[in-house]
């Protein structure tokens, strides 16, 4: 199961208004696990910031001037995140964003390139309703340590997004790894085929038994004082 977490910071809000994609952070998840493999550029937008978007990321026009174009890296992006199941916060918007920035070159959206989206801010909202659901509440929520987040980042935040999901979804791994496991090699057959069960023998207590335990229990009482744990209590009869 391969997932990639993803997150982008932007020239502003609204890509239909000509805001563009300036930073791509991707990290890797293999079976739930890190795999340390990420995928992180700065992109030339080729127009300018909004004021309101520096504050949030703190990317400048004059650091962006000799980065890269989205079309100069897009076979690598489509490449690491191919196929895989997406993890984003708040998807609709990193992915109309990325829908864009393909759809401006003629390639394959989202939607064709992956297996799937999950959106975390969706996630977090179903299972804790009315309560805070931004990435900085969920790391709080789950005890992650986002103090070195001073301001937005697209790698910084997906690394953490990462933790984040695997908090959120905890105990599901081990319904996988229970659904993934081969039974044992007494319950199956040479053929690997499940071997069918013989029938339990139940064995019933006789009466000399049943009486040489409650002889056992009537010796025990005697010797404490009438204290048994294992003799039941005598119930009072009612009127």
């Amino acid at each position: 199961m391969r997932q990639i977490v993803l997150d982008t910071e932007t020239t502003g809000l609204d890509w239909r208004n000509g805001d563009r994609v300036i930073e791509i952070g991707c990290v890797e998840l293999l079976n739930r696990s890190l795999t340390g493999r990420h995928f992180h550029v700065y992109l030339n937008p080729g127009r300018g910031i909004d004021a309101e978007a520096v504050a949030v990321h703190g990317i400048t026009e004059e650091f962006l001037a000799d980065k890269p174009k989205f079309a100069d890296v897009v076979t690598q992006f489509e490449d690491f995140v191919r196929d895989a199941e997406l993890v984003i916060h708040n998807a609709s918007f990193d992915v109309g964003f990325l829908d864009n920035e393909l759809d401006l070159l003629g390639r394959d959206k989202l939607g064709r390139l992956c297996a799937g989206v999950i959106d975390t801010l969706k996630m977090a909202k179903e299972q804790n309703p009315g309560k805070k659901a931004s990435l900085d509440a969920l790391c709080d929520r789950y005890e992650i340590d986002n103090g070195h987040r001073e301001l937005h980042g697209a790698l910084l935040d997906a690394e953490l997004l990462a933790d984040v999901y695997l908090a959120m979804t905890r105990g599901q791994e081990s319904l996988i790894m229970a659904l993934d496991e081969d039974l044992p090699a007494h319950d199956v057959d040479g053929d690997g085929a499940p071997r069918e069960r013989k029938p339990i023998k139940v064995l019933r207590i006789s009466d000399a038994e049943l009486q040489a335990h409650q002889s056992v229990l009537d010796d025990i009482a005697k010797a404490n004082k009438g204290l048994c744990l294992w003799l039941a209590p005598e119930v009072p009869a009612t009127a």
